[in-house]
This record gives C-alpha cells, sequence and structure tokens, in this order.
C-alpha cells in the first residue's frame, strides 16, 4: 500500500511540475515528467524502506577422501606407478566430481594435505592418518579411499581400532600371492662386551612356504665369517631360533652382518639381512652396595644401574666388603651406622669414590663424627622431601624426567652443612616451598668423587618413572649418568656430550651437549656447532645446535648409514669435543613381501566400507555413486534483504536527476 501511495505521490509531483507549472508544452514535457516520476518514486521508495527476501538454492555435495601410502614400501613392491595411476582415475573421474568434492591426502609416519608424493618415507601409521581424517571431517559426510599396501611400522594396529568415524574403503596395492621367502625376524644382542670374553647373539629366522628347504646362516665381520650354520626349514617347522656366542676381540664398536641365503625363487631378499654392532670395552666397572639393613631401595639400585651390561653391583655387609675393596670402582653406602667403622677407615685409605644414602635408619651421630665434610642435624624428627632439578648442575649433563612428579623420600628433618664445596643435583622442596637445601649433592675433594642422597625409599621413583612413561629408561639413564660421573676419576670438562656409539636408520638420532662457563655454570649464551664427517666419503658437513632447556641439542635423524666422526666446538671460546657413532643400515618399510590383505579387509568391515583391488576401481566408483548416504543433498539459503542495502538505487537517483538536468540544460529550459 505504502508503495503505491508513493507512485500516486511521485507522479502527482512529476506532473504538478511539469503539467501544471510549466509553460512549455510538447514531447519533451513528457520525458522531464517521467523521469522526475523515477526520481521521486525511488526516493520515497528508500524512505519506506521495504523488505525482499532472497532464496539461493545450491547442492551441498559429500566429501570423499582419497588418502595415498607415500611410504618406501610401496616402492618395494613396485606399486607406485600404480598408486599414482589410481589416484588419477579417481580424481578425473567425472561422475565422482559431480557427486563429491574431492580432497587428497598423502600419508607416512604423519598426514599431510599435499598431492606430492615421492615413496621415500621409512615409516608408516596408517592408524594415525585414519584417525587425522576422522578429526578433520568429525561434523560431515566423508568416505575414506586409502590406496596402500596395508603394511604399517609405527602405532596402534589399525584393522581392529574402532575410533575412526568415517566409512574406509581400501583400494590394495602389491602382490597378494603367497611366495616361499626366509627372513631375519629379529636379532637380539647386548650392547656391550667385554675385551677377551664371548657375547651371545639370538636370531629368530621366519620361513614362508610349503614345500622343505635349506639354507645357511652367517655373520661376518669385515669380509670374514665368523659363525656359520646350515638350517633346515619345512612348512611344519617354519622358524628356527639360533643362539651362539661370538669373541670380543677388539675395542670399539664391531660391526657384523648376519645373513641368512635366498632361496633360488625368493623374490624378497632385502630381509635375509640385518646389521647390528657390539660397542666391546675393556673393563667392566663393579660396584658394591653396602648396607645392613633389608630395603626395596637396595632392589631397585641394583637393577637401574645393572641396565646397563657394562656395570655390575654387589650386595654385600660392611664386613665382607672389607675383604674385597680392591675389586671396586665405587661404593655405594646405604644408610651407614656403627657398623660402618672399620669399612670408612679403609676407604679413605683406598680413595674410593662413594654415594652415601642417609635415611631414616642412618645414625647420624656416627655419620658427623666420621665424614668430615657433612654435618647432618639431628632432631630425631622424619619429614617428607620432594625433589627438583637444579638446572646450572655443571658435572654432567642431566634431563629433567619430571622429577616434580615424584613422591616424596623420607630423611631427617635438620639443616645440613658441608664444610667444602659442592654442587646441588636435587633441592629439597617441602609441600611446594623451596627449603634451599640439597636433596642430592654432589663434590669433588682429594681426588675422590663423592655423593650424598638425604632421604630413602628411592624406589618409588622408578615405579613413578614407569607409571609416567610405561619405562624404566628415564630413571636408570639418570642413575646410570650418576653412576658413571662417580665411577670415574676424570677431570671435570666444560663441554659435556651426550650420544650413543652407534643407531640403526630407523632410529632417532639426537646428540646432546651442555657447555659451561668458567666457574661451571650452564652458559647459555654459548654458540656450538657440530662438524660431522662421513668417514667413508670424507664428507663434511656443520650443523648448529638448538638451545633447549638447560641443554643444546641437535637431530641428526635420516643421516644416511656410515661410521662418522665428529667434533663439537663452541664458536666464542676455545673449546671442543669429539666423539664417533655409527648408523646401521636398516629399512624396516623394506622388510614386507606383499600387502596385508587380511588386515585391510578387517579395516573395510569394521568401518561399513568394502576393499577392493587395484583391478576394480569401477565396482568401487560405482558403489560409492549408488550408495544413497552419499547423495549431494539440495539446500536453500533464505535471506532478508531491506531496500536500503541496494546500493545501485543511489546511482540509479543520481542517473535520472543528471539526465534530466542535461537534457533541461541542452534544450535552453534552465
Amino acid at each position: 500500500m505504502y508503495i503505491i501511495l508513493s507512485g500516486i505521490i511521485a507522479l502527482l509531483v512529476a506532473l504538478f511540475q511539469y503539467k501544471y507549472k510549466s509553460k512549455h508544452k510538447g514531447r519533451l514535457s513528457l520525458l522531464f515528467t517521467f523521469l522526475r516520476f523515477l526520481t521521486v518514486f525511488t526516493l520515497l521508495l528508500l524512505l519506506i524502506n521495504p523488505k525482499f527476501t532472497q532464496v539461493k538454492v545450491y547442492l551441498e555435495k559429500p566429501n570423499l577422501v582419497l588418502a595415498v601410502d607415500n611410504s618406501n614400501s610401496i616402492a618395494h613392491l613396485h606399486q607406485e606407478d600404480s598408486a599414482l595411476r589410481v589416484l588419477e582415475l579417481l580424481k578425473n573421474n567425472p561422475s565422482l566430481n559431480d557427486n563429491f568434492k574431492l580432497d587428497v591426502f598423502s600419508f607416512d609416519e604423519t598426514l599431510q594435505n599435499s598431492g606430492e608424493f615421492n615413496f621415500k618415507s621409512e615409516g608408516s601409521d596408517i592408524d594415525k592418518a585414519l584417525r587425522g581424517i576422522s578429526e578433520v571431517y568429525k561434523n560431515e559426510i566423508a568416505p575414506v579411499v586409502l590406496i596402500s599396501d596395508g603394511n604399517q611400522t609405527f602405532g596402534n594396529d589399525y584393522s581392529v581400532s574402532n575410533t575412526y568415524k568415517q566409512p574406509v574403503y581400501p583400494i590394495i596395492l602389491g602382490d597378494t600371492v603367497t611366495y616361499a621367502d626366509l627372513s631375519i625376524k629379529q636379532l637380539n644382542v647386548n650392547r656391550y662386551a667385554f675385551l677377551k670374553n664371548r657375547f651371545p647373539v639370538e636370531a629368530i629366522l621366519v620361513y614362508q612356504g610349503n614345500s622343505s628347504v635349506s639354507s645357511k646362516f652367517r655373520v661376518v665381520k669385515n669380509g670374514s665369517t665368523v659363525f656359520a650354520k646350515t638350517i633346515n626349514f619345512s612348512k611344519q617347522n617354519s622358524s628356527e631360533i639360533i643362539q651362539f656366542t661370538l669373541p670380543a676381540n677388539s675395542v670399539g664398536i664391531n660391526s657384523y652382518v648376519a645373513t641368512l641365503e635366498p632361496l633360488l625363487t625368493e623374490k624378497n631378499t632385502i630381509n635375509n639381512s640385518k646389521n647390528f654392532a657390539v660397542e666391546v670395552i675393556d673393563q667392566k666397572t663393579k660396584i658394591a652396595l653396602v648396607t645392613d639393613i633389608l630395603h626395596p631401595d637396595i632392589g631397585a639400585f641394583k637393577k637401574s644401574i645393572e641396565t646397563n651390561e657394562q656395570r655390575s653391583v654387589s650386595i654385600l655387609n660392611p664386613y665382607e666388603f672389607l675383604d674385597k675393596v680392591n675389586e671396586f670402582q665405587l661404593v655405594i653406602l646405604y644408610q651407614p651406622n656403627n657398623k660402618f667403622k672399620r669399612l670408612y677407615e679403609v676407604l679413605d685409605k683406598a680413595s674410593l669414590n662413594t654415594f652415601t644414602v642417609i635415611g631414616t635408619k642412618t645414625a647420624l651421630g656416627f655419620l658427623n663424627n666420621t665424614v668430615g665434610f657433612l654435618t647432618q642435624e639431628s632432631t630425631g624428627q622424619i619429614e617428607d622431601f620432594q625433589p627438583k632439578l637444579n638446572l646450572n648442575f655443571s658435572p654432567f649433563l642431566v634431563e629433567d624426567i619430571n622429577f616434580e612428579s615424584f613422591p616424596p623420600l623420607k630423611g631427617p628433618f635438620g639443616v645440613s652443612k658441608f664444610s667444602i664445596p659442592f654442587e646441588t643435583l636435587l633441592e629439597k622442596t617441602v609441600l611446594g616451598i623451596e627449603k634451599n637445601e640439597p636433596l642430592l649433592a654432589a663434590l669433588e675433594h682429594n681426588g675422590k668423587r663423592e655423593a650424598v642422597l638425604f632421604g630413602e625409599n628411592i624406589w618409588r621413583w622408578r615405579a613413578q618413572s614407569f607409571v609416567n612413561e610405561t619405562s624404566f629408561s628415564s630413571f636408570d639413564n639418570f642413575i646410570g649418568k650418576l653412576v658413571q660421573y662417580l665411577a670415574s676419576n676424570r677431570k671435570k670438562s666444560r663441554l659435556t656430550i651426550d650420544y650413543k656409539s652407534f643407531y640403526t636408520g630407523s632410529s632417532n638420532i639426537v646428540i646432546t651437549s651442555q657447555a659451561f662457563d668458567k666457574n661451571y655454570e650452564f652458559d647459555a649464551r654459548q654458540s656450538l656447532e657440530l662438524i660431522l664427517e662421513n668417514t667413508a666419503t670424507k664428507e663434511k658437513q656443520v650443523f648448529p645446535f638448538v638451545l633447549r632447556n638447560n641443554s643444546y641439542q641437535i637431530d641428526l635423524t635420516g643421516i644416511a648409514a656410515s661410521k662418522y666422526n665428529f667434533v663439537v666446538r663452541s664458536k666464542s671460546e676455545n673449546i671442543s669435543k669429539s666423539g664417533s657413532f655409527e648408523v646401521l643400515e636398516y629399512n624396516i618399510e623394506q622388510q614386507f613381501l606383499n600387502a596385508d590383505v587380511t588386515k585391510l579387509q578387517q579395516l573395510a568391515t569394521n568401518t561399513n566400507g568394502k576393499a577392493y583391488f587395484m583391478n576394480s576401481v569401477d565396482a568401487l566408483v560405482s558403489e560409492l555413486l549408488s550408495n544413497e548416504s552419499y547423495k549431494p543433498i539440495q539446500k536453500s539459503d533464505k535471506n532478508t534483504v531491506p531496500l536500503i542495502d541496494w546500493k545501485y538505487l543511489l546511482g540509479f537517483i543520481v542517473f535520472t536527476l543528471s539526465a534530466e538536468w542535461f537534457l533541461r540544460k541542452y534544450n535552453g529550459l534552465i
């Protein structure tokens, strides 16, 4: 009604101006009346500001995820061309593009939203890739076409997981025919051996086939065979465990190649050999744990220390130790009492390094009178102390293994005083309040190294470490470094390096270093670099260290298998340290012989999908197009727009006014 009224008003205004008032009649008067009508009518419409409803109809397509395995096992099975061909068939299919929105992902150890493939990655995690896709499309319809051989080297078993929210349609790459195959499934060997001794090796050999075959197992060092044995396999006897020993005749890293001679018809021969290495050392560190009481800490110390094969722990009472004092490089004194009097006299003469543990059963009066550098206040009360790592501890490199999550140790309440300089490794805290007293301290005097722990129940720390990481290794490494420091009398260095003597090609290669100033406090201002030399090619590379917390780290993961020498040096000061390690060649992705059809089919069943082979891409396309759950959905979008938002109406008003003015001016009516 307002619009009609506006039209009437606009017409009356135009007629009044050009019919009633104007002296000029004719065709131009009609044109001017029309232009003025449009101008006034448009202005009145803008004042009324009516609202219009716009309805947009569109088609919403479901997503179709194409996930391609980019691991090296695809190339090893010669399926890289097949994978790319299948991908192109799906990407360029007109029907799929009409009905789906296609997204391409690649995956190996991680998931990438990328269409680039090189099939060189030495690991694959199908479970992680599928969980990542499910998270990305958790609120959408997105069936997954998984182009893979099904061989996984990391992560959880994808075939039994129930966490995937999208249907999965595997396209199976690789040969599904079972071939006769011999392989070295596993080699078990200690990292360390001792000079002039023999070290044990265990090899697990596996045969896959139906007929009876014979092969020879060899172990070769520097081109010479050091062990050989003929092995017979059959369908019933498909595995063999060989246990043997090898001599340790030279100090350092000794590399070996174990080989199971392949069959004439064998297709995959890469899994017939494995490299392994053993570090031969010229002596074993012997440690005496002397105690007069029974306590769980004793077993915890022994297990932690002996995880390193080059160390052994003997548990003795104070009197048994007196006859064996010359056999040990380190003595752990667990809660000493009056029975240790003669033992302390012997230790002073022998200048042996010690590690003293003070607890609730320690005779503090005896200890204060016997140990000249330490006084522990005796109050008769017990306190619970929690640890806090001192990041400026300089004698050796220490990583924070989440000490603050460890349960408290019980120790005597009272002030601890040292009469000689010492360094605090762990500080005491009580209910989160720092006591500014050492819980674990290290010191050097008179050519000896000593450590003091002011609390018992360290076995709980080892248990908590397992709870935190499902492994004892972090705690055992911490104790191992402490023992290594105490068992040695080497002069303290301003530059320390933490690394392994050898790595497998598939493992992470991380080297950690610490630099200290002249007061042996951690120096975060240093600029460290590593000069790495490949001894085979003589190629040298320089890598910078990265500062992380209280240490410098460098990640060399991915370097070629070879022997390496390296030098760590500071750019700002004349301090450096050298070392060497070896990377053993091993590619787990090349250990597979064919596709894992069973797991891929089970994955499809569990996710309400269906598995297909490479030659059945058309059947997969038909399944996707015929599935009613994946049909495009027609949707409408209703939008109410006020007329005042139509900016082009302002342009229309300018046009009508300008046209009216120009025509009047041109005809001399202004």
